[in-house]
């Protein structure tokens, strides 16, 4: 099944930057799709960004495409989501997700699609 471990997360004021990790084991990491999702109290869960696995494919949320960068280092099995100029309604639980094996490179945008999930890591922001 697998595990992913999310960190990184924490209290930053608006502005800031934060760069999430999502740490993957007990499964090939190659030719999956890992996703960033999001939820904050009240709301709906979030997709934010996606990555295959093979070749880095990128894919991302109409509301943070401009803020939000995802990337991987395949040696290290690790995703990160890179999180500049933070605004208060970033705030939230922040999962890290795995789909696969995708052989399409467009990966799935819902939930449901992902085998296994993190813990979560939260980012809050100040105004």
């Amino acid at each position: 099944q697998g595990q992913l471990v999310e960190s990184g997360g924490g209290s930053v004021q608006a502005g800031g930057s934060l760069r999430l990790s999502c740490v993957t084991s007990g499964f090939i990491f190659s030719r999956k799709c890992i996703a960033w999702f999001r939820q904050a109290p009240g709301k709906e869960r979030e997709g934010v960004a996606t990555i295959h696995t093979d070749g880095g494919i990128t894919s991302y949320g109409d509301s943070v495409k401009d803020r939000f960068t995802i990337s991987q280092d395949s040696a290290k099995k690790t995703v990160y989501l890179q999180i500049n100029a933070l605004k208060s309604e970033d705030t939230a639980m922040y999962y890290c997700g795995a789909a696969g094996p995708m052989f399409s490179t467009t990966c799935p945008t819902k939930g449901d699609e992902y085998f296994v999930w993190g813990q979560g890591t939260q980012v809050t922001v100040s105004s």
